[in-house]
């Protein structure tokens, strides 16, 4: 079997377990993108286009709620600016590699492939242990996109009346349960979230989960200072 290969599978192996819950959301956006007005081909340019998880949630919840397109942007960059740590941390292993080939790896370097993939990259010293990363991140690129298409075939058998739009806050209570394990980061959520429920009707151009991201940005920062002068 070609070296090449056995890493992209390794990297598929690895990745794997992390499947199990992004299958429920990659429906649960497809489902909402229908139910909130989102078309059968936008929804899915959305997923092939963005590929971004907690990003397409947040432009439905802003969207849903009105928000303008500057804000969608701006809020769905933030989310996203995580990715330019991650770019930055797996470059070094990346160096050697052609354009064409590291813009095809910027594209799958998301959450769950970087996950698995820089223990692999700093531990591997193989030319191509990049396929490691490329095999976890096309993973997940066919199981969001799958969910995806599966929850708009979901979302157009659902009654219009029924209403779905709950569901987007569920989702976001979902992701944060492990947050609350830490102090700090229950501190933070608090903080966020109050900024968040006061902003909604009084910050202009609904930027209030901008506003509240900063805040919870300069919570984290101020706590985890304080706790290391200690």
């Amino acid at each position: 079997m070609n070296s090449n290969f056995k890493i992209f599978l390794k990297g598929i192996v690895d990745v794997s377990p992390l499947m199990i819950p992004v299958v429920p959301f990659g429906l649960i956006f497809g489902v909402l993108a229908i139910d909130i007005g989102f078309t059968p081909l936008e929804t899915m340019g959305m997923s092939l286009i963005v590929f971004g998880g907690a990003s397409q949630i947040v432009l439905l919840q802003l969207f849903s709620g009105g928000a303008s397109s500057l804000v969608i942007i701006s809020s769905v960059g933030a989310v996203n600016s995580r990715h330019l740590l991650y770019g930055a941390v797996v470059s070094e292993h990346l160096s050697d590699l052609k354009l064409i080939w590291k813009i095809i790896i910027s594209y799958f370097l998301i959450d769950q492939a970087f996950a698995i993939s820089n223990e692999y990259l700093k531990k591997n010293k193989d030319r191509n242990r990049y396929f490691h990363l490329f095999g976890g991140g096309a993973t997940c690129w066919v199981i969001w996109q799958s969910t995806t298409l599966l929850g708009i075939v979901l979302g157009a058998s659902i009654p219009e009346k029924l209403g779905l739009s709950f569901a987007v806050p569920l989702t976001f209570l979902a992701l944060l349960v492990n947050d609350f394990r830490k102090f700090i980061n229950v501190i933070v959520i608090i903080i966020s979230g109050t900024v968040a429920t006061l902003g909604y009707n009084y910050v202009p151009f609904k930027a209030y989960v901008i506003v509240a991201a900063l805040a919870g940005l300069l919570t984290a920062m101020i706590l985890t200072k304080t706790i290391k002068t200690k």
